[in-house]
């Protein structure tokens, strides 16, 4: 009797389905292995969400200082027979360590205004500053006594360039208030420092130590314009501040004895 068949129809048959299974465990196995899908030039496998975004580094000084008043200030937080010493220009490896003597000598605190690049040369000065309990002040980058009449992005890289460069030097303490090189103040630059934290902050009596005019000259003007306001103005950079380390050394006893007592700018 022939065979109805043989194994020719039903070894097609089987023949077909283990190609299939072949198949299927095959591509299961190189799905496995190297997965599909996000390769270069190809789109992301759907289902699989990015690794989250990185937070931003944080600002050095922490979050934004909340804003100010943008009136320039005069008055002193210490009342009506305070005053307040303001130092400008350094800080200088020089003047700066001796003002720091002086002022510690008399028992009285001051704002030290600087400008950035020097914050940025002598930190060490800045930290010193700050550990002695005086405050901080932006004083610009370049000290450029037009900067009222230049573009409002020169006067916001003068002033916040500046803060920056002081911020980092001090170890993270923020300037508090903006003083204007020469009192060359904008509305923009005040509402620009004023929005960052530092009040504007402008003075009463010009010592004029610049000019170096002598000892004497410096205290003789500090006793004569007294009357006009609390915020004294004082240099520790510059130039050779030996004529103004001599006069605070006869000032800051001298206002004591005129019951005056010693604050810092309000804020």
């Amino acid at each position: 009797m022939a065979r109805s068949g043989g194994w020719g129809w039903f070894g097609k048959v089987l023949a077909a389905a283990l190609g299939v299974i072949a198949v299927a465990v095959l591509t299961a196995f190189w799905n496995g292995q190297f997965g599909s899908g996000s390769g270069e030039g190809q789109p992301a496998q759907a289902g699989k969400s990015s690794p989250p975004a990185k937070a931003p580094a944080q600002p050095q000084g922490g979050r934004k200082a909340a804003p100010v008043s943008a009136d320039i200030a005069h008055a002193s937080d210490g009342g009506a027979r305070s005053v307040n010493i303001t130092i400008d220009d350094g800080p200088d490896p020089t003047w700066t360590p001796q003002m720091l003597q002086v002022l510690r000598d008399n028992g009285v605190k001051a704002t030290f205004c600087m400008i950035g690049p020097q914050a940025r040369a002598h930190p060490d000065l800045v930290k010193a500053v700050v550990a002695a309990g005086h405050r901080l002040c932006d004083h610009t980058v370049s000290h450029d006594v037009t900067m009222d009449g230049k573009p409002e992005a020169y006067q916001a890289q003068q002033i916040l360039d500046a803060e920056r460069m002081i911020t980092e030097a001090s170890g993270g303490v923020r300037p508090l208030y903006y003083r204007a090189p020469g009192g060359a103040f904008t509305p923009y630059s005040r509402h620009l420092a004023a929005s960052h934290g530092m009040r504007p902050l402008g003075w009463n009596i010009d010592s004029k130590d610049f000019e170096r005019a002598g000892t004497n000259a410096i205290v003789a003007t500090v006793k004569n314009e007294i009357s006009n306001g609390p915020t004294l103005l004082f240099h520790d950079g510059g130039g050779d501040r030996s004529q103004t380390v001599a006069a605070l050394r006869e000032i800051l006893p001298w206002l004591k004895q005129q019951g005056h007592t010693f604050g810092f700018p309000v804020r």
